[in-house]
C-alpha cells in the first residue's frame, strides 16, 4: 500500500533493527547491583564521552553498576518559546574495563536535529573518527526524509552504518543507537533498591492525596483537582524512576500549597535514607521558584520550574519532577 508521503531514497531499512532494551539484557537475578549516583569521573571513557555534553549544559550521572557493567545518564531542557521544557537525554553503558559496549541518544521530538549535536562530539571524544559520520549520516537521513514522496505503510524509515568501532542505527521514532562492535555486557545494572520503594506500596499513599491510581497495570497516576500526575518506569515492581507534577503558591514569602495536599503521608514512593534530602531539596525549589538537576544523597533529582509572577515574595509556579534515572534503553513514561 503507497501513501502520498514521502519516499526515502537515500536511506535504508534495517531487517532487524535494535530493540530497545536489547533482548534478555535485563533477565538476570542481582548481580551485585548499585544504585548510587555519583558525578561522572573526569577521567577514563566515561569522563571522555560526557564531558562534550557536560560543557553544553547537560547534567550527567553516573547512576548505576553491577558486577559486569555501569550506566551514564546525561539530560538537557530545552525550553520552546511557551516556556515548555522538552527534556533532551543521552544513556552510555560502560563494561569494567572502562569500554563503551552502548549508547542511545533517543530523539527530541522537534525539527531541529539534537540528536547528531549531542551523539557526534559525544562519540568523536573516545573514536576520533566517528563524530563526522555520525553527522554525515544523520543529515542525509533527515535530507532525504524531507524529500521523499511517497512511503511504504508498513515501513519505519531508518539508516544504518557501520564503522571499525560500532553499528549504528538511525530514525526518527527510535533516534540514534549505538553499539561496539568488540565489546559486550550480558547483565545489565537495574539496581534501585537504595532511593525507592515498590509501586505496590505506595498506591494507598497516592489514593490517599486525591491520585486516580489503578495499579496494576497502570504506571501512571493523574490527580484532576490540581492538575497534578504521577508517573514511574518499573523493573518488577520495583520503582525505578519515578516523575510528578506540582504547584507552588508563594504568598509574602509564605507557601500556601504544601507538598502534605498531594502527598499527606510524605513522599514513601522514597526510601527513608533519602526522603527526607530529597524532599527538602524539592522545598526549596518551590519556595524559590527554581529549577534544578543534580545529585541529592546519591539520588538524581530534576526539577522543571515554570514561574509566574515577578515578585519575589509573590509568585506561582508549577514543577515537573524527576527522582532517580530508568535503566538504560527505557525513557520515563
Amino acid at each position: 500500500m503507497i501513501l502520498g508521503l514521502l519516499a526515502l531514497t537515500g536511506c535504508t531499512r534495517s531487517a532487524e533493527p535494535p530493540s530497545l532494551p536489547p533482548d534478555g539484557v535485563y533477565d538476570h537475578v542481582a548481580a551485585d547491583e548499585n544504585s548510587r549516583a555519583d558525578p561522572v569521573p573526569a577521567g577514563g571513557t566515561a569522563g571522555s564521552v560526557t564531558r562534550p555534553l557536560k560543557e553544553a549544559g547537560w547534567f550527567c550521572a553516573h547512576v548505576r553498576a553491577n558486577a559486569d557493567g555501569r550506566a551514564l545518564w546525561c539530560r538537557i531542557g530545552h525550553r520552546d518559546q511557551a516556556d515548555t521544557v522538552h527534556p533532551q537525554v543521552a544513556q552510555f553503558l560502560l563494561d569494567h574495563d572502562d569500554r563503551l559496549v552502548w549508547a542511545w541518544f533517543p530523539p527530541v521530538g522537534q525539527p531541529d536535529n539534537q540528536v547528531a549535536a549531542a551523539a557526534a562530539p559525544a562519540l568523536a571524544a573516545i573514536w576520533s573518527d566517528a563524530g563526522d559520520r555520525v553527522r554525515q549520516e544523520i543529515n542525509d537521513f533527515d535530507r532525504d526524509l524531507r524529500s521523499r514522496r511517497v512511503q511504504r505503510i508498513d515501513e519505519t524509515p531508518r539508516t544504518a552504518w557501520r564503522d571499525t568501532h560500532a553499528d549504528y542505527n538511525y530514525s526518527v521514532i527510535d533516534g540514534l543507537v549505538v553499539t561496539a562492535r568488540d565489546n559486550a555486557v550480558r547483565r545489565w545494572p537495574f539496581g534501585a533498591e537504595r532511593y525507592a520503594t515498590t509501586m505496590s506500596s505506595v498506591v494507598d499513599d497516592l489514593r490517599a492525596g486525591g491520585y486516580d491510581c489503578a495499579y496494576p497495570p497502570q504506571e501512571s497516576c493523574n490527580r484532576s483537582q490540581s492538575n497534578g500526575y504521577f508517573r514511574v518506569t518499573l523493573n518488577g515492581d520495583q520503582i525505578v524512576s519515578a516523575r510528578f507534577g506540582i504547584g507552588s503558591l508563594i504568598e509574602s514569602g509564605r507557601q500556601r500549597h504544601p507538598l502534605s495536599q498531594e502527598f499527606p503521608r510524605g513522599l514513601t514512593f522514597l526510601t527513608e535514607a533519602v526522603r527526607r534530602p530529597v524532599t527538602e531539596r524539592i522545598e526549596q525549589s518551590r519556595r524559590s521558584g527554581t529549577g534544578f538537576a543534580g545529585i541529592v544523597a546519591g539520588t538524581v533529582v530534576i526539577i522543571d520550574a515554570r514561574r509566574g509572577g515577578a515578585r519575589e515574595d509573590n509568585f506561582a509556579a508549577y514543577f515537573d519532577i524527576q527522582i532517580g534515572a530508568p535503566l538504560a534503553a527505557t525513557l520515563p513514561n
